[in-house]
């Protein structure tokens, strides 16, 4: 089996950073993706170089409009920057920086 993208001790530093969005109601039926599914999709056209089109639906991560729509608000949000300090800071507390 394939090593999984996002492990859930990475999601687990991950998750708290992502702002959590309430249900829309203007279309109340359609349910937004999942942020995990969505982070996944990002990270796998991120290391793959795929086209955001181009991201398989077996994934589960929506459609690839979907995760580049998810990855421009979290950069405006700033959960990346976010994100960044965190894992660095645990690094450096594990002494693995350079």
């Amino acid at each position: 089996m394939a090593k999984p993208l996002l492990d859930d001790a990475l999601w687990e530093i991950i998750e708290p950073h992502i702002p959590v969005r309430p249900r829309r109601f203007k279309h109340p039926v359609r349910k937004r993706v999942p942020d995990r599914a969505c982070l996944t999709g990002i990270l796998f056209a991120l290391l793959t170089g795929i086209e955001w089109e181009m991201l398989p639906k077996e994934m589960g991560c929506g459609c690839g409009m979907t995760c580049w729509r998810r990855l421009a608000e979290w950069q405006r949000e700033g959960v990346w920057q976010r994100v960044h300090e965190v894992l660095l800071a645990r690094l450096n507390n594990a002494e693995r920086l350079e």
